[in-house]
């Protein structure tokens, strides 16, 4: 029963990683971190995606892990952007958003 949940966990954390790497990256290019040089964070911590990614697919399939954790990470890359870094989203665009929350519910149940 709990083995359903690991691949959700493995797409959490790859999608937080690009939360704070996106996070990074819009800092440094609105100036609020002024060196080129914090480049290297994202750079370092992305290299590691590919080793947690093989990691999850003893848990599920290629398929499955890679919607996971672009669903999980356009959801939360787009609420940092809409609460933290106050950009804004069109009604249309916030469609697709929630939308993104059916694709996890479905790519979660039971059936194969």
């Amino acid at each position: 029963m709990l083995k359903k949940y690991i691949p959700i966990l493995f797409g959490l954390l790859m999608a937080t990683i690009d939360v704070g790497m996106l996070g990074v990256i819009k800092s440094v290019s609105t100036g609020w971190l002024k060196s080129i040089t914090w480049m290297v964070i994202p750079t370092i911590v992305y290299a590691i995606q590919p080793w947690i990614f093989l990691q999850s697919l003893s848990f599920s399939s290629m398929i499955s892990m890679n919607l996971m954790w672009d669903i999980f990470s356009d959801i939360l890359v787009t609420a940092t952007g809409l609460f933290y870094f106050k950009e804004k989203v069109s009604n249309k665009k916030l469609l697709g958003i929630l939308f993104a929350f059916v694709a996890i519910y479905l790519m979660t149940s039971d059936e194969e």
